[in-house]
């Protein structure tokens, strides 16, 4: 299960690089299993050991943020979901 946890973890990471074109990012993992992130190896971590989800959610709200691409499917549908709703 570990390698999961580190697996989204660090793939979280690989998103906010892409993201923010600097790929120094460096992900690292307390003894409790907990994880935190820094600029760069060695550099003072950018937040307090986090959870899982936690650390994810961080992650992901670092940096620009990915445009989702709508297509006009996708809308329609939307909207045939919001007038099925009681």
């Amino acid at each position: 299960m570990a390698s999961a946890r580190s697996t989204r973890a660090s793939a979280a990471v690989e998103r906010l690089k892409r993201r923010t074109g600097v790929t120094s990012y460096s992900m690292a993992r307390t003894g409790d299993g907990h994880f935190f992130l820094s600029e760069k190896p060695g550099a003072p971590p950018l937040c307090a050991p986090l959870e899982l989800d936690d650390f994810v959610a961080f992650v992901n709200g670092l940096g620009p943020q990915e445009v989702k691409r709508v297509s006009k499917h996708d809308v329609e549908f939307e909207k045939q979901l919001v007038r099925k709703k009681p």
